[in-house]
């Protein structure tokens, strides 16, 4: 039974991946971009950006994906308008849930990344006449090799986030598994079985943003050698 239930569960694994990549591809030039704005100087653009991050670091991710789910279908000039084609679409609303989530957590470690560059890079970029805009093209890129290994975290929480896509009707991991129990009953092996592969997934994830960080980050330990 438990090869038969794997068969079963592991259908969902290409939608929690496809769900997972999805996601992160919009979260992470969301995040780069509210960057970008939260760096300016420019309370308007500032304080949209720090309210969106308090409404989906501050509310659970579950309540977001049944207001982006069904919410919208309330409103008539919603389902009336071209973009009722994709919010209708529970796989994209389950994306759309999980990018903005991942959105807002990012922009904080990005930022907080920014906001730990030295004062002395600043300074240099001051001094060779640059603007606020120019300083920031040049230290965002490296003030995101910094966050990377923070980042690597939110890649993971990610794809253990699509596990609740299942609530809104998706069949991923979590959706085979549900669908299942509703005609097996043996919850045990069943849940332990779709654990087993969201286990493997993350710790084979894990091993290579591992890899990635020691590549990536490899520029600061010349730094240290050269000092």
């Amino acid at each position: 039974m438990f090869y038969e239930y794997l068969k079963v569960i592991a259908q969902g694994i290409p939608t929690s991946l496809a769900l997972t990549v999805g996601a992160l591809v919009i979260a992470f030039i969301m995040a780069v971009f509210f960057t970008f704005l939260l760096s300016l100087n420019n309370r308007v653009l500032k304080s949209a950006v720090k309210i969106f991050v308090i409404l989906f670091t501050g509310t659970p991710l579950l309540v977001q994906f049944f207001l982006i789910y069904s919410g919208p279908g309330q409103f008539n000039w919603i389902v009336n308008s071209p973009a009722w084609e994709l919010l209708s679409n529970a796989w994209f609303c389950a994306m759309l849930a999980l990018a903005l989530n991942s959105a807002a957590y990012s922009t904080q470690l990005f930022h907080g990344a920014v906001k730990a560059i030295s004062k002395g890079q600043w300074e240099s970029c001051a001094a060779l006449g640059l603007s606020r805009f120019q300083t920031l093209k040049i230290l965002i890129p490296y003030a995101l090799r910094r966050a990377l290994p923070s980042y690597s975290n939110e890649i993971i929480l990610v794809f253990k986030g699509t596990s609740l896509a299942s609530t809104i009707t998706i069949l991923d991991i979590m959706g085979y598994a549900r669908q299942l129990y509703g005609t097996e009953y043996d919850a045990l092996t069943i849940y332990s079985i779709a654990g087993l592969i969201y286990l493997i997934i993350t710790g084979i994830a894990t091993l290579l943003l591992r890899k990635l960080e020691t590549k990536v980050l490899s520029f600061e330990r010349l730094e240290v050698e050269k000092a």
